[in-house]
């Protein structure tokens, strides 16, 4: 597998890892942006906050992880991360379950009217 970066309208992503058994990737979430509110329903997902603060809602809880924090978000399990400051946060995120394409997301809500 060639790592290669992926752009979105909130950051950017890396695939590290992509195996059969789990996916890993590297996100960055630039300042005050944050990706869609989703949930998947073949995977669930591990969250290990390596630089800058999170805020996490996961099953309509909202919690805030600093550097070295882990997040676990189960299969089906509504979940967003935001950054709502002014430097990158930085995660890696792996992904574990029976699928791991990108269209295992079901939006809820988008700040990019990606639904």
């Amino acid at each position: 597998m060639t790592n290669y970066i992926e752009e979105r309208p909130w950051g950017s992503f890396e695939n590290l890892l992509d195996e059969s058994y789990c996916k890993v990737k590297k996100l960055i979430i630039k300042p005050n942006q944050r990706p869609s509110y989703q949930y998947h329903h073949k995977r669930s997902e591990h969250w290990v906050i390596v630089s800058g603060e999170a805020v996490v809602t996961v099953d309509g809880v909202e919690k805030i992880y600093g550097e070295g924090e882990s997040v676990y978000v189960p299969v089906l399990s509504p979940h967003r991360i935001e950054n709502k400051s002014e430097t990158d946060l930085i995660f890696i995120e792996v992904q574990t379950g029976t699928y791991f394409g990108e269209d295992d997301i079901v939006r809820i809500e988008d700040d990019y009217k990606r639904i």
